[in-house]
């Protein structure tokens, strides 16, 4: 499959750049004809940065809508408040919304009281909140990043994240005494995979590995930092076919593989967006009114401070054989 780059599209920045408002994490969604964006939001804690995250301290969140991909951007608010969660202890960080029946479900990640991460679920009867907090997160549920898919009449949930992320704390669901990546050369750690319940609100399911192989068939290696997964799970469906794209953490590509089904193994395929200014990469990829497009974050606003970061759009083009063009970072 060949991987071309797209030159033809410039990104755009969702807020004002001298706005003084930092939003990361932009997960969006199309709900009633409109673009909603649910990031983390991101501000001067005065906590200091390490490789850990610590510095990301973000306490609440924010929504926003677009009736065009070029109209005025809408902020309508905070939606949900660290102090409303009863189960909080630090660090709301990334989540993503699903509709079912007219009530729409918002997935975070957050630090219990015993600075662990877990997943929690908020509902709300608008997509635009204000969103309440179940009084416990999902059960069985760790790491971070959350994003759910809806495919027919089934919804999945992806998650997982490494060094901050805690992911490499857990084998099999279970969390470990001691917690550390594969060698070099073992299979790389997955993001993780479940159907989720009637209720929205459990796994359906024990979480599955989300399998990611190389060119020949075999499954990415730890050392392979390029390509392996790190973070940021996003899925989504373009032509009968399911794309899970991903950062790569410290190597700070953005990285996608296809499959055939929500649960893989997915091939990788190549690189979605090359490094931008800023140690994270973080992004959702969502149709809106016959094109495609890809959400993501940089740090330029800020002058390269990778805990305040501003949240972008750019259009995402196919090539004729479902490859996606690579963009260039800017």
């Amino acid at each position: 499959m060949k991987q071309e780059l797209a030159d033809s599209c410039t990104s755009k920045y969702l807020l004002p750049v001298n706005s003084g408002i930092y939003m990361a994490d932009p997960s969006a969604k199309v709900f009633n004809g409109k673009i909603y964006i649910y990031p983390s939001h991101d501000w001067e804690s005065g906590v200091p940065e390490n490789d850990n995250g610590d510095h990301f301290n973000m306490k609440d969140y924010h929504v926003f809508s677009l009736e065009t991909i070029d109209g005025e951007i809408i902020d309508h608010g905070m939606i949900l408040d660290v102090d409303d969660i009863p189960w909080a202890g630090r660090q709301l960080w990334d989540s993503d919304v699903a509709e079912k029946d007219g009530k729409y479900y918002l997935y975070f990640s957050l630090k219990d009281k015993n600075d662990v991460f877990h997943i929690g679920v908020a509902t709300a009867d608008k997509p635009e909140g204000p969103f309440i907090a179940e009084p416990a997160p999902i059960k069985g549920s760790y790491s971070i990043d959350p994003c759910v898919l809806k495919d027919e009449d089934d919804y999945y949930i992806y998650f997982g994240g490494l060094w901050g992320g805690q992911l490499q704390r857990y084998r099999n669901n279970k969390a470990q005494k001691t917690g550390s990546e594969p060698d070099d050369y073992e299979p790389a750690l997955c993001a993780k995979v479940a159907k989720l319940s009637e209720n929205m609100f459990e796994f359906a399911e024990e979480p599955k590995d989300l399998l990611i192989l190389d060119e020949n068939g075999n499954p990415l290696k730890a050392g392979d930092h390029n390509r392996r997964f790190f973070e940021a799970s996003w899925m989504h469906k373009y032509n009968g076919k399911y794309y899970f794209s991903y950062s790569t953490g410290n190597t700070h590509y953005l990285c996608y593989a296809i499959g055939d089904n929500p649960y893989g193994p997915f091939t990788y395929q190549g690189v979605i967006l090359t490094p931008v200014v800023g140690w994270t990469t973080h992004h959702s990829i969502v149709e809106f009114k016959g094109k495609w497009y890809l959400f993501h974050h940089d740090s330029v606003p800020s002058g390269g401070k990778t805990w305040l970061r501003s949240m972008k759009v750019i259009e995402l083009e196919y090539n004729p054989d479902g490859t996606i063009r690579t963009i260039q970072g800017q």
